[in-house]
């Protein structure tokens, strides 16, 4: 059974993206999966300060929720990350999320790609929203998601579903006049199917 951590970074309690969020995960548990989800919204997670105290075996110096992340971090085959577009890229809970993978990372003698560190090999998604829908709406936060996650920590991209014109920013939800729920439910059956699936919406 293929087990899927859902970091959603943002966004109001029954909004756009926890809306998408929702359809997707119903579609991996219709299809097998076990899900498991964390709002940054509930749990505080701050930036990482560069302190290396990880990299000397001691704690972080940050007292937040992280810690006890980490475990479903390195328990889950894939990680999903969800996200309003804020300011053309991530949230910053989920930049911060991203930031603290550095205590989970291992020294690597023959690091690929000009890392110089290994994390845990994953498959990883990508679940946005956005009240507007232009053709480079999203392209900010998407090359940070590969060149970040994909290219620098190695994650293994599953595809990324991108929701824009989902409503005013200052206005009700308006993803259920779009056809992104039926979307996020069938990449979430289909990405847990075993053959590779990589699509951009």
């Amino acid at each position: 059974m293929k087990k899927i951590l859902v970091v959603i970074g943002g966004g109001r309690p029954h909004g756009n993206t926890a809306r998408l969020t929702d359809a997707f995960i119903n579609g991996a548990i219709d299809a097998g999966a076990e899900v498991e989800s964390l709002s940054l919204v509930k749990m505080e997670v701050k930036g990482c300060l560069g302190c290396n105290a990880c990299r000397h075996g001691r704690s972080c110096v940050q007292r937040d929720d992280f810690p006890e992340m980490i475990p479903k971090i390195k328990a889950a085959d894939m990680i999903v990350f969800a996200s309003p577009l804020y300011f053309w890229t991530f949230s910053s809970r989920l930049k911060a999320f991203i930031e603290r993978f550095y205590c989970i990372a291992e020294a690597d003698e023959n690091p690929p790609l000009g890392r110089y560190e290994r994390y845990p090999a994953k498959d990883c998604a990508l679940l946005m929203t956005a009240a507007d829908n232009f053709f480079w709406t999203f392209e900010q936060a998407v090359s940070y998601y590969q060149f970040a996650i994909v290219n620098y920590i190695g994650f293994h991209d599953r595809g990324m579903l991108l929701a824009g014109g989902c409503g005013s920013a200052e206005g009700k939800p308006r993803i259920d006049e779009t056809p992104y729920l039926k979307q996020a439910y069938a990449f979430g059956m289909q990405i847990c199917s075993d053959e590779k699936s990589c699509i951009s919406l």
